[in-house]
């Protein structure tokens, strides 16, 4: 009857505007059959079951699109299909069909770009697009993504902050901010007006922007100022995240809750990686190995060769260090021809343009790719107390290292070890003076270290006039925040005594 028919269609409207897209398209589904002449009902199943991520039966469904006025809905469709299975190529010839000045074959085309890594070209074709559509919170979040890609992060927080500053002012009722604030507010649910007014993906992508630049806090503020929900109603990404930002604090909690991603029909691709990271951090190495062993098939898809090769030579530490440092010997030698070669590229140009904006920004890239490989081969000699030996390892990679605060303050370190106090004192002071304004952020044994390197050649007068510093900063803190309990002073006075 029509009533029935009406409220089939309500119903399937309502599901997809809470996103239960499996259940709105069950109701378009039998509108479909019980009104094949409704051309409409057909484009709604076919839209439902793509968002549901039921791929292959929205690719069937659209071609049931045979109307010549739904001909475009279908392409565009399928080519957003083409896209979420990653078979680029098809995604591209299906697009080709549309004419080059709609919105949408722009638009796809920068989405394309993007997947391709072509991040400038991709930022001006989402630039154009935002030109003829005007202002919306996708395209925006686009933009603000490839500048993040293109390592831009002032630019990135720039159009991430006019999406947040848009949803606060136009969607009061979806509480931004009020759990960072301490008020205990409802779930907004995962609304369709919260999926299209970008807030989640902008804060996700503040958080991994304050993550880069190493504000903890800031990246931390970022995912509780998003509009609340309960734990279930969580994507994928943000749960990401949550684990990632409090791992220090509740490390049993994200390991779950990465090893629950991992198990998804899909999960952000970096969660594979960092959850092998994680565990090789925390020394967990039996369960990095187990999460590889069970995932052939994720480790050419979500690795890159050079972090398999770091893995695999970081768990074969365990039970073969010197096989383990051999291998972190030749992925080194690699990087170092990399290094050179970067090295030349740069001395080459005389022009300050983009293309040497690029050339530095790799070089940086391999230098850090380059000391993760280096600091995990000194580890082996290190545990083994071989100190001279790390020494030398330190020594053979100044070339590219010696600019490098962490190579530094590992120098020092082993130079310390070594009862090489005066040399010590060279790389630790460089490091501490730098933080001298607040020299809380410097890290008590290093402070310490410092302190007993003076006394041991008699400069007793420069460690106590740093302890009075590290005094001093911990009586304001005791002023400012009684509550905040610091511990570098008791830590020095330790390790001297």
């Amino acid at each position: 009857t029509s009533k029935s028919r009406a409220a089939l269609s309500l119903l399937g409207f309502c599901y997809y505007h809470i996103q239960d897209f499996s259940s709105a398209a069950e109701c378009y589904e039998q509108l479909t059959l019980l009104h094949p002449e409704v051309e409409e009902y057909k484009v709604y199943f076919t839209q439902a079951l793509y968002k549901a991520g039921a791929y292959a039966e929205a690719t069937r469904a659209s071609f049931g699109l045979d109307n010549p006025n739904s001909h475009t809905k279908m392409v565009k469709l399928q080519a957003c299909i083409k896209y979420c299975e990653e078979d680029y190529t098809a995604a591209k010839a299906l697009l080709e069909q549309l004419p080059q000045d709609d919105p949408d074959y722009v638009y796809n085309t920068a989405c394309l770009l993007y997947q391709d890594g072509k991040y400038q070209e991709a930022c001006k074709e989402f630039q154009c697009a935002k030109q003829v559509l005007g202002y919306a919170p996708a395209l925006s979040y686009n933009i603000a993504l490839t500048h993040y890609s293109m390592k831009n992060y002032d630019q990135a927080l720039k159009h991430i902050g006019e999406i947040i500053e848009r949803g606060i002012r136009e969607h009061p009722e979806l509480s931004v901010g009020m759990t960072t604030e301490g008020i205990d507010v409802h779930s907004v649910g995962n609304t369709l007006v919260l999926h299209q007014s970008a807030l989640i993906e902008a804060f996700n992508l503040k958080a991994a922007v304050e993550y880069q630049l190493k504000n903890l806090k800031a990246a931390q503020e970022a995912l509780t100022d998003m509009p609340p929900r309960s734990e279930e109603e969580l994507d994928p990404v943000t749960l990401h995240n949550q684990a990632l930002l409090n791992m220090d604090s509740k490390p049993s909690e994200g390991f779950e809750k990465l090893a629950f991603l991992l198990q998804q029909p899909s999960f952000p691709p970096v969660t594979f990686r960092n959850l092998l990271l994680l565990y090789c951090k925390h020394e967990y190495y039996d369960l990095a190995a187990d999460v590889l062993a069970e995932n052939t098939h994720l480790t050419y898809k979500f690795l890159s060769s050079y972090m398999y090769e770091f893995l695999d030579a970081l768990l074969t530490c365990q039970t073969a260090p010197e096989e383990a440092f051999m291998k972190f010997e030749e992925m080194n030698g690699k990087l170092t021809e990399q290094l050179r070669k970067l090295t030349k590229q740069e001395a080459q140009m005389s022009r300050d343009d983009e293309v040497k904006k690029k050339v530095l920004q790799e070089y940086d890239h391999m230098q850090e790719k380059y000391m993760v490989v280096l600091m995990a081969q000194a580890k082996i000699y290190w545990n083994r107390e071989h100190y001279q030996m790390v020494e030398k390892i330190f020594h053979k990679s100044m070339e590219f290292c010696n600019e490098v605060d962490t190579w530094k303050l590992n120098v020092a370190h082993v130079l310390f070890m070594q009862d090489k106090y005066k040399e010590a004192i060279g790389f630790y002071e460089p490091i501490v003076k730098k933080h001298y304004d607040s020299i809380l952020n410097v890290s008590a044994v290093v402070l310490a270290n410092l302190c007993v390197s003076y006394v041991m050649i008699n400069q007793n007068e420069e460690a106590e006039e740093l302890m009075r510093k590290i005094e001093k900063e911990e009586e304001q803190i005791s002023y400012d925040d009684p509550d905040k309990k610091v511990f570098h002073l008791c830590i020095v006075n330790l390790v001297i005594g």
